[in-house]
């Protein structure tokens, strides 16, 4: 359990009220996103910070107590961001009730657009610096809520077939976020957003119409079911020709034919 001085240090000393301090609060905060895109987490200090903003270092400590108070409270403006973009889109989609492909395209491209405003700035707050306890849980119940979003747009649209909307919900949300957080992070500037948004949008659609067309009662694994639904018929064992006595054995196991022969189901 973190002490209470941990804590102390990863939260804003005190909340602007007039409009001069909500203005300085404001370009220090600027000034930490900045400073952390440009020299990233561990070369960064509260000086480069203030120097930045324009501010003394004594007005920086007035308000954030740490770097760390700043990179937290860039972490939560972030979040809440990116919950409101996409309970946006969510809403939207659940009213205009889109073809499912224009809705999945549609989420999909917010999510990329949002993470891709600042790459640098990204890569600082989810990847190098320390994340807190308290931000975790944070972003924990934003996947939670757009988890919760998709499982209710899959239940409702007529196009929707999954048989187990939750678990599909959950699983969409988290290939789309970890595939988001790749191509932001580590994505290679020759593959444009564009292209890989087309990608994610058709291999999320290729789940959905897997999981919607495969009858519920269609075995997870073995043999593959024939369009009609009935079980694919495999290959007759090896025969000699019918009405006649073979005059030769059948091949031996471990030469060319013989291993033809066993994948036939000899």
């Amino acid at each position: 359990m973190p002490s209470p001085a941990r804590v102390d240090r990863l939260r804003a000393r005190k909340r602007p009220r007039q409009a001069r301090s909500r203005t300085t609060v404001d370009a220090i905060v600027r000034a930490a996103a900045q400073v952390f895109a440009a020299r990233g987490y561990a070369a960064t200090s509260t000086n480069h910070i203030a120097a930045r903003a324009g501010v003394s270092i004594g007005s920086l400590y007035e308000y954030f107590p740490s770097k760390d108070a700043l990179l937290v409270a860039l972490m939560e403006a972030h979040l809440a961001e990116g919950e409101a973009i996409l309970e946006r889109a969510a809403a939207e989609a659940m009213a205009e009730r889109d073809p499912v492909e224009r809705v999945v395209a549609r989420f999909v491209r917010a999510m990329v657009t949002f993470h891709s405003q600042d790459r640098a700035l990204h890569r600082v707050l989810f990847e190098e610096a320390p994340l807190p306890r308290h931000v975790r849980r944070r972003l924990t119940d934003v996947e939670t809520r757009v988890v919760a979003l998709v499982e209710a747009f899959l239940r409702g649209h007529p196009e929707a077939t999954a048989r187990e909307p939750g678990l599909a919900a959950a699983v969409v949300v988290h290939a789309v976020e970890a595939l988001t957080h790749k191509l932001v992070v580590h994505g290679s500037p020759e593959v444009g957003v564009e292209a890989y948004v087309e990608e994610m949008v058709g291999l999320v659609m290729a789940y959905l119409t897997s999981r919607g067309s495969r009858p519920a009662n269609a075995p997870r694994g073995g043999r593959r079911a024939r369009r009609d639904g009935r079980p694919a018929r495999g290959r007759p064992a090896w025969r000699p020709p019918a009405g006649r006595a073979s005059t030769r054995a059948p091949p031996p196991r471990g030469t060319r034919r013989g291993r033809h022969r066993d994948a036939r189901g000899s």
